[in-house]
């Protein structure tokens, strides 16, 4: 195998150059489980942790490894290796982490395209979809729709979903598929290349783990039914896990998420509700929540149905998120900066008395 098959380019390989990183093999991570890797390099598979160094300087989540990461990395036995550096990510799939105000958590790293699974018969939530959308925009990630299960509801159902997809979400490609009939799959595979990276993100019981395993052509991940008493899917893929496809691309399963939590900086919400932003240019204040004021664009076009209704209550929401998430950042950066002046004064301190 070739690092290129794994997604290796030379942007990353002038990167290595330009950093003194030749002593060093390169790899990808495709497995992260409590901060130990297992990193696939051209010609081997290792088990991996970081230096000491790089947790000891780590400043947040984002300064680990995440699944999809390539790293330079020493070997010190036939499968035990250390990561020293992360190499630059050209893209990142990240979410607010949970129970963590201001933290963010990396889903998957260098994705190029990212798959939005949700199950027709139970799962459609048309608000949830709107949060994975701004969760790309926001990584810069070229998202498609994946409705699964079409077999399990009628034909008028299914029009109907997708009218209401096409309603509030625009120029993303919308993919029907039948994991048990195989309908849908040649669409799938039309936007599979390879070299290319791409991630699964959807709740649990969706049916990633099985439309994985079908595009892979056998059993990679382990699928379970759905529970008949209170119809929701078991958790079976307990996390990330990087997957070369027998055609050449390379897809990222991922735990199912019970949380999104918005962690945009990135005007990944603009990007999902560019037309409530687009008419908020014609509001009469500047300022305007385009919640109660006289003259708002927004208002207006939602009371005209330009704009439907539930999509602008799901903006107002994630808005609100949004604007909690980086003022929580400011404030921790704040006091990190606090602390950084304190620690110096004190070690001036030190050193003056020392003397």
């Amino acid at each position: 195998m070739k690092l290129e098959d794994l997604g290796y380019n030379e942007k990353l390989e002038e990167f290595r150059a330009n950093n003194t990183l030749g002593d060093f093999e390169i790899g990808r991570i495709i497995t992260e489980h409590k901060e130990r890797y297992i990193v696939k390099t051209a010609e081997n598979e290792y088990e991996a942790e970081i230096t000491g160094n790089m947790r000891f300087t780590a400043k947040s989540r984002e300064d680990y490894p995440a699944v999809g990461d390539w790293v330079a990395l020493m070997a010190y036995d036939s499968d035990f290796a250390i990561i020293h550096k992360i190499l630059p990510r050209s893209s990142v799939i990240q979410r607010q982490a949970v129970g963590q105000f201001g933290e963010s958590q990396i889903i998957a790293a260098n994705i190029d395209c990212a798959f939005l699974v949700q199950a027709v018969d139970r799962d459609f939530n048309i608000n949830r979809l709107e949060r994975y959308l701004t969760i790309c925009n926001s990584s810069r990630v070229s998202p498609v729709i994946i409705l699964s299960k079409i077999d399990l509801i009628d034909e008028a159902r299914l029009g109907e979903i997708l009218n209401d997809i096409n309603l509030r979400v625009k120029n993303v490609p919308v993919i029907a598929i039948s994991n048990e009939t195989g309908n849908g799959y040649e669409a799938i595979k039309h936007f599979i290349e390879k070299g290319k990276t791409y991630c699964m993100l959807g709740s649990s019981g969706v049916g990633k783990s099985t439309l994985l395993n079908n595009l892979a052509g056998k059993v990679i991940m382990k699928t379970d039914a759905i529970s008949a008493s209170n119809n929701k899917g078991r958790h079976i893929t307990s996390y990330r896990e990087l997957i070369i496809l027998e055609d050449g691309g390379i897809l990222i399963d991922t735990p199912g998420m019970r949380e999104i939590g918005i962690a945009d900086t990135a005007n990944g919400l603009e990007m999902t509700f560019d037309m409530i932003v687009s008419l908020s240019v014609n509001c009469k204040y500047k300022d305007c929540t385009h919640m109660h004021e006289s003259g708002c664009a927004v208002l207006n076009a939602v009371e005209k149905g330009e704009i439907d209704k539930a999509s602008y209550q799901n903006y107002l929401k994630m808005e609100k998120e949004k604007a909690y998430f980086e003022s929580t950042i400011a404030e921790r950066r704040s006091k990190d900066k606090e602390f950084g002046k304190m620690l110096k004064n004190y070690k001036k301190e030190m050193k003056k008395n020392k003397f």
